[in-house]
């Protein structure tokens, strides 16, 4: 009867622990559970907006659009309707691009960056067949010619991370310098295109990175800008 009673005691004890480490999971996990989901939305506006602002006549179905962002369908009707009521689009028509555009901006996720400082970044990246795409300070300068090139900014693959610096770092140094890697979603290459020999970002892309950069960016910024608005950026 003792060893009964015992069993029973020691049953209802681990189960006691079972329940009590199942609600600490549930407690533990749930922030991450919401972040994570706060994160996923956050990239999938971001897509959204960036192919609104790449496709900004309205050609492309909402269909069409969840399809590409890779969300889905009733939650990016809901996100279009939201844009509609704030004045920034026309069902997938991009109708005020500052407006799109401010909305990206408040809508940006993290981007892990390092640096590093090379002799030749541009000569280096000319015979690399690693994938990249130029962004911020040498991108406008290719583009338009307004910035000064302080710095060497471009999006890498996640996957090819451990390859690139393996070619940074015989080429150069690690540390703060004169080229930064940046990963990101991997559809910021999304309408990404090529001058001078350089693969560059799509203009509402450098558009959105030169105005999180600040500074005189955001007056090379508002100037691609208004020639984004008048559709005369090449490549729109």
């Amino acid at each position: 009867m003792l060893k009964i009673l015992q069993g029973v005691l020691c049953r209802l004890a681990l189960n006691s622990i079972q329940i009590t480490y199942i609600s600490v999971n549930r407690l533990v996990f749930k922030p991450y559970l919401h972040r994570s989901i706060s994160m996923r939305r956050g990239i999938i506006r971001e897509r959204v907006a960036r192919i609104l602002l790449n496709n900004p006549a309205g050609n492309l179905t909402g269909y069409r659009v969840a399809k590409m962002a890779e969300g889905a369908y009733p939650w990016l009707h809901e996100l279009l309707k939201k844009l509609e009521k704030e004045g920034a689009v026309k069902g997938t028509q991009v109708r005020d691009f500052r407006k799109l555009v401010d909305l990206w901006k408040e809508w940006r996720t993290p981007v892990s960056s390092r640096e590093y400082m090379l002799r030749k970044p541009l000569d280096v990246l000319s015979k690399t067949g690693l994938e990249y795409a130029l962004t911020t300070y040498q991108a406008e300068n290719l583009v338009q010619r307004y910035l000064f090139v302080s710095r060497v900014d471009l999006y890498i693959r996640h996957e090819d991370q451990k390859k690139w610096h393996s070619l940074l770092t015989r080429e150069g140094l690690v540390g703060k310098g004169n080229i930064r890697i940046l990963m990101a979603d991997e559809q910021v290459f999304y309408g990404a295109s090529e001058r001078e020999g350089f693969k560059i970002v799509s203009m509402p892309q450098l558009v959105v990175d030169l105005m999180s950069e600040g500074g005189v960016c955001v007056e090379a910024a508002e100037m691609l800008l208004e020639k984004m608005e008048r559709n005369v950026v090449p490549g729109l």
